[in-house]
């Protein structure tokens, strides 16, 4: 499942679902959770069923469900398995057990569809993190989330003046990303909330890229395109991999290579490797296209 950009929907807003099929994400997550006010819960449902049974799927159309512990739990998957989500994506996500009991209790509305956990919002999430990996199979993805967890604790806030998460939140970051890399799923970053800083946003995208992630949320259509472009390796970055793979593939059994006066080995291959795997061109991978 290809994951650069997860744009954000209201369940409450149907006017909003049909133009976000339109914005270029990869993916739209339509909200029953923390976007609907309680009392408009009802009518998100309904909205959200409805959109779930006419939307075309050549976008990806995943759910946030309300928490496990939530009393809308039930009613959500009641109305979410009328029409099978690529995905569904859990809040207050706390280890493998959250995504078992969900996967259980999504079996008695014969709902089979993959996981996306939202896997830092609670203090006691923090410590499951590395869980995932044992439930990679159910998965379909890993992200994390700097809003529920202050407000959990009473911290004043997530972020510097600047925008910089603070130490704590930046470790949760961390972890997070090895968590999902642990478990071999898409490693999907949190949302940007200033949706007009759009320079803010690039550079937030460029240091997400940089450091292993492979997707992002949106709250925005605006953000999509800057998150697409930011999660597509550039062509100059894939004809590199491409040469590092066919230049081990012509030499096989050495470990290490030189190309452009510097010397590489298995850990360069990987790199390689992985970033063929993020253009879909794994068909270059093992060195059998050789370099153009």
């Amino acid at each position: 499942m290809r994951l650069r950009s997860l744009l954000f929907v209201p369940g409450d807003r149907p006017d909003r679902m049909q133009k976000a099929l339109q914005a270029g994400a990869d993916a739209v997550i339509l909200d029953l959770e923390d976007a609907v006010a309680i009392e408009r819960k009802p009518e998100a449902r309904e909205h959200v069923a409805a959109f779930l049974a006419v939307a075309p799927r050549r976008v990806r159309v995943l759910v946030r469900i309300n928490a496990l512990q939530s009393a809308f739990l039930a009613q959500d998957l009641a109305c979410v398995a009328q029409g099978s989500p690529d995905a569904i994506v859990l809040p207050k996500a706390e280890g493998a057990l959250a995504v078992l009991e969900l996967q259980e209790r999504m079996r008695q509305f014969d709902l089979a569809s993959p996981i996306l956990p939202i896997a830092t919002e609670t203090p006691s999430a923090i410590f499951r993190l590395g869980e995932y990996a044992t439930v990679s199979g159910l998965l379909a993805g890993l992200t994390w989330g700097a809003e529920d967890l202050p407000a959990a604790i009473g911290a004043v806030s997530a972020r510097e003046p600047d925008g910089r998460f603070t130490p704590p939140y930046e470790m949760l970051r961390s972890l997070t990303l090895f968590a999902a890399h642990a478990a071999a799923v898409a490693a999907i970053e949190t949302v940007y909330p200033e949706f007009r800083d759009l320079n803010g946003l690039t550079e937030y995208v460029r240091r997400a890229s940089r450091d292993g992630f492979t997707g992002m949320m949106a709250i925005h259509p605006a953000q999509v395109p800057i998150i697409n472009a930011g999660f597509t390796p550039a062509a100059a970055q894939l004809e590199r991999a491409r040469r590092i793979v066919a230049a081990f593939a012509a030499q096989p059994g050495v470990g290490v290579v030189a190309l452009d006066g510097a010397m590489l080995d298995a850990p360069h291959l990987r790199q390689a490797q992985h970033l063929l795997a993020r253009a879909g061109d794994e068909d270059r991978q093992s060195g059998s296209g050789g370099s153009k």
